[in-house]
């Protein structure tokens, strides 16, 4: 059965949509899942997901990320349709290490688009399934940090944790 949970973090509440299989559909820092169903392709969007406490492995490796382990993140299967090109770029950002951010045009070029820059960004945009596919991880070039669907603050905390995770030797310096 299709379902919601809310779970606090430092950040603030962080809300997901799981399907039938426990796979992540959407995900966010809200408690708004009208907001959070919304983002969903139409062809996959639950109709009254249930509210539950826990997601079991979603909810475990949220927990994770906030506690300074992005490794779970990265493991938790995501659902969402596009197209090929946007798929390349979805796919391609869960390999953005954390505290590793790259630009739009590096993460376009890596995922076969060299001069994607606007594909790459289209793409975080439509992300529905934020940190387990990490878009806060892309900037601008010159290292802006561009646009974030839950605000520049969120995104600017999660690339200080993220880097403040790295032994000092192999932090990114000026994110």
């Amino acid at each position: 059965m299709p379902a919601h949970a809310t779970i606090p973090t430092t950040l603030g509440p962080f809300t997901a949509v799981v399907d039938d299989d426990g796979v992540v559909l959407a995900s966010g820092w809200t408690d708004d899942v009208d907001a959070l169903l919304a983002l969903v392709h139409a062809d996959i969007r639950p109709t009254d997901p249930a509210r539950r406490a826990d997601l079991g492995p979603v909810t475990a490796a949220v927990t994770a990320f906030h506690d300074g382990d992005p490794a779970p993140a990265a493991a938790v299967p995501v659902r969402q349709i596009s197209g090929p090109a946007t798929t390349a770029i979805w796919d391609r950002l869960r390999l953005v290490p954390a505290g590793h951010p790259t630009t739009y045009g590096e993460l376009a070029a890596a995922a076969g688009h060299p001069r994607g820059h606007r594909l790459a960004a289209r793409a975080c945009v439509h992300n529905a399934a934020t940190l387990f596919v990490p878009c806060h991880r892309v900037l601008r070039r010159g290292g802006g940090l561009g646009g974030y669907r839950w605000g520049l603050e969120i995104k600017d905390r999660l690339l200080m944790m993220e880097k403040s995770w790295l032994p000092e030797e192999t932090a990114v310096s000026g994110v």
